[in-house]
């Protein structure tokens, strides 16, 4: 097989059924977490035959932010790079978030609302202790390395497929 190369601002589609299908583009890594890709799905889907613009996919209405490794997903079949695009949006307004609740030992609940909840920008080495989640801080994205499958599902079904903690 061969190597798997990505970089920012590749663009890559995912089959979401025999007639359609959907995109997502790379647009930066993130040394705070692993130093993995930043991504960002798009909303509209297209028929599986169509080849819309590079420059109308990117500009499109963003469904979600990911931390994820998007040469796997190549590796695995799950996506296809479709082209590259300079346009990466703006990287400021990306907030995420994370947990030390998540997770729980052998015989223990875990736990379903967290209020021990901490944010982060991309490349922010200031993971910022918040407490409750309120405010913006609500809309904050996940901000686990997610693998390739449970990105598909997110694009797919709108949600992840595995349990991590709310915060209401």
């Amino acid at each position: 097989m061969a190597r798997a190369y990505t970089k920012i601002g590749d663009v890559f589609s995912v089959k979401l059924d025999s007639d359609n299908k959907k995109y997502f583009q790379l647009i930066a890594y993130d040394l705070t977490m692993l130093n993995s890709d930043v991504i960002r799905a798009f909303k509209p889907e297209f028929p599986l035959n169509a080849n819309p613009k590079l420059s109308d996919i990117v500009t499109s209405e963003v469904d979600f932010y990911a931390h994820c490794f998007t040469k796997f997903g190549l590796k695995m079949n799950l996506w296809d790079k479709v082209g590259s695009s300079k346009d990466i949006g703006c990287l400021d307004g990306i907030l995420f978030r994370d947990t030390n609740d998540c997770g729980h030992k052998v015989g223990e609940k875990r736990i379903e609302i967290s209020d021990k909840w901490y944010v982060w920008r991309i490349n922010d080495e200031k993971f910022t202790r918040v407490g409750k989640l309120e405010g913006e801080n609500r809309n904050a994205e996940i901000g686990v390395v997610v693998n390739p499958y449970d990105i598909v599902n997110r694009i797919k079904t709108g949600k992840y497929n595995f349990f991590y903690p709310g915060f209401e």
